[in-house]
């Protein structure tokens, strides 16, 4: 919400990521319930490599684990590049990338420590992070322009509508992240059901507040560019709240200071993720088996999150934000097609296996997701073919490792 979605403006126009938007949320309210379906039944670390082990076999595994991988090592160096931008407008004098560097090296210390003192950090700063949004909403609302709003609503046609559908998936991007920290759930067969449905409820509601909040102050190009000529900027809601009260409001300086708060928050989050995915893949050896290793003393995947963080601080210093979004976007996107393919095939062959959840209105819901995914992947390869290219050539490179694990010795 605070960082990320706005890259999609100069594509899209605010008719055009709009429209992507909409789409992005039947997509996630679709995938979410059928998801949670899958890890109620099968609650482990790997979360979609899991499932996709249990349906199809270790090569159908290796697919979906490589494109959950590849979400969870891409989102945080964008969102750490965020996090450096952010406190650079306190400390410009120090290169955010430093900042940047700093703050990947504190979280994962953070999350080596133990599950139940990063989960209770998580919580605490991401109450602060919503709150936040919703005071931004209240400040910005009332000066609400629906004709700064609409002003250049797409300016590069329906084609960079297509090309704005990443950046739509940014704003739920990593919401599966929930069933990664089932093995470390009291009762999570309740538990990841309640953690799906709040967060779902909870994103779509901030998405719309702050789509409309921030854009219709004063049009899309405005927190989009800091000044004219300018590069795309990392930090949209402060932009729109310097052109109501000035870089001197107080309203300026604690959207900087707790939307720190909410970067942090997603930051942190999906390093809490990425680490189980890393440990379940190395568990199983699809990666050398140190990676599957848990710390005798914190009882944490420590091994999985310094690997993590070594390739995430690397990725962070292409400063290629953008590039970082789209790579993680493609592989949400593949992650929630393969997905459902297992979701069917778990339903075919263990009809009878105990659910404590099922999706309710039966295969209507997986179906829309099965579909949805495949064509915003489609679309979205062909928008950007290049960084597609680059993808596939990550999903590929894994083979070093799992080879194998997946055909034998």
């Amino acid at each position: 919400m605070y960082f990320g979605w706005n890259l999609g403006l100069p594509v899209g126009g605010t008719l055009g990521l709009g429209i992507a938007t909409l789409l992005i949320i039947l997509l996630y309210v679709c995938f979410s319930f059928s998801y949670t379906e899958l890890a109620c039944m099968i609650p482990k670390a790997g979360g979609a490599f899991d499932y996709g082990r249990e349906a199809l076999g270790n090569a159908w595994a290796y697919l979906v684990g490589t494109a959950q991988l590849i979400e969870f090592l891409f989102a945080p160096p964008a969102i750490a590049a965020a996090i450096g931008a952010y406190f650079s407008l306190f400390l410009p004098g120090i290169d955010p990338i430093w900042i940047a560097i700093f703050a990947y090296l504190l979280f994962t210390i953070l999350n080596i420590l133990g599950v139940k003192f990063a989960a209770t950090f998580e919580f605490g700063i991401t109450i602060l992070a919503v709150f936040e949004l919703l005071l931004f909403s209240g400040l910005t609302l009332p000066s609400f322009s629906w004709e700064k709003f609409s002003s250049n609503p797409l300016p590069n046609g329906w084609t960079g509508a297509l090309s704005s559908l990443p950046f739509a998936v940014w704003f739920f991007l990593a919401i599966e992240g929930v069933a990664n920290v089932a093995e470390e759930t009291k009762d999570p067969q309740k538990n990841i059901l309640i953690g799906f449905g709040s967060a779902l409820a909870t994103l779509v509601v901030l998405c719309g507040l702050v789509f409309f909040s921030s854009i219709g102050v004063g049009g899309w190009e405005m927190i989009v560019y800091p000044e004219s000529g300018a590069s795309a900027s990392d930090y949209p809601l402060p932009l729109a709240l310097r052109k109501l009260y000035g870089e001197s409001g107080w309203a300026f300086h604690l959207l900087i200071t707790i939307g720190l708060f909410g970067l942090i928050a997603s930051f942190h989050g999906i390093i809490l993720a990425g680490g189980r995915a890393s440990f379940e893949f190395g568990r199983a050896e699809f990666l050398p088996k140190v990676f599957g290793k848990i710390h005798p003393k914190f009882k944490t995947p420590a091994n999985a999150l310094i690997a993590n963080t070594i390739f995430g601080i690397a990725a962070l210093c292409t400063g290629k934000t953008s590039e970082l979004i789209t790579l993680s976007a493609f592989g949400a996107l593949l992650l929630y097609f393969c997905s459902m393919i297992s979701f069917f095939v778990l339903r075919k062959k263990q009809p009878e296996r105990e659910r404590p959840f099922t999706v309710p209105g039966g295969r209507i819901l997986p179906s829309i997701a099965l579909v949805l995914s495949a064509i915003v992947l489609t679309v979205s390869a062909w928008q950007h073919p290049i960084l597609f290219g680059i993808f596939v050539l990550i999903l590929g490179s894994g083979l070093i490792w799992a080879r194998t694990a997946i055909f034998g010795k």
